[in-house]
């Protein structure tokens, strides 16, 4: 995905009309679920999730729930979404790493909290589909690739914040060494069809600490670049 000098501040796009009321109702109903971050919710607000998600859920494009997208793939419901960009505590001067582009719905909230994003996707139609999105919006602090998610992105480590949008068995070490220190990464951990919980790593000097935080139900961690799709 061509983008601008990454020390440039990203434009903002032209965003397609929408449902004010909708959306407002999601930011309230965000907010009286616990989402505090003003920042996070105003980058929510910001991203037209009409755009990333399939024509035939339009109706649903701000219903608090997952939504089926392409390649047996989801789009996180939004309190997901504002839960995991809560908890990275992601400022402006951050270089993120996201694993799993899915539709670009999270890349794109994200894009307005970073100042970089890197994000990894193993399908390339998902791929291809959330640039061609995330150009309309001229979010340009953004760049994508398709490729094996578990292995990072060695060339542009370390990140001062890492997300992961499927849920590894076990969280990656290869992930963990991308970590910047005092570095963040959120991720869910658990078996697929079982109980898993949303994990945040902080690296610190000598070690690095696990939290256990909200069960939650997302789709695999696959490793390896699909080959089909």
């Amino acid at each position: 995905m061509n983008t601008k000098d990454p020390d440039n501040d990203h434009e903002d796009g032209p965003i397609p009309e929408i449902s004010r009321v909708k959306i407002i109702e999601l930011i309230m109903l965000l907010r009286s679920n616990g989402i505090r971050d003003t920042r996070v919710l105003a980058a929510i607000e910001r991203v037209p999730r009409q755009l990333f998600i399939n024509p035939a859920f339009a109706h649903q494009a701000y219903a608090d729930h997952a939504l089926p997208i392409e390649c047996g793939q989801t789009i996180s419901q939004p309190y997901v979404v504002a839960y995991m960009s809560e908890l990275l505590n992601v400022n402006d001067r951050h270089k993120v790493l996201e694993i799993g582009t899915g539709s670009g719905y999270q890349t794109a909230v994200l894009s307005h909290l970073a100042r970089r994003v890197y994000s990894i996707e193993r399908y390339r139609t998902l791929s291809k589909d959330a640039e061609t999105r995330l150009q309309s919006l001229r979010l340009s602090n953004i760049t994508t690739m398709t490729g094996d998610g578990i292995e990072g992105w060695p060339a542009q480590a370390p990140f001062d914040r890492i997300i992961v949008t499927a849920a590894a068995e076990h969280i990656p070490d290869t992930l963990m060494d991308q970590l910047k220190l005092e570095g963040i990464m959120v991720i869910p951990v658990g078996k697929s069809g079982g109980t898993q919980h949303i994990i945040r790593v902080t690296r610190g000097k000598e070690d690095f600490k696990f939290e256990k935080l909200h069960e939650v139900r997302f789709v695999p961690l696959v490793p390896g670049k699909a080959q089909q799709l």
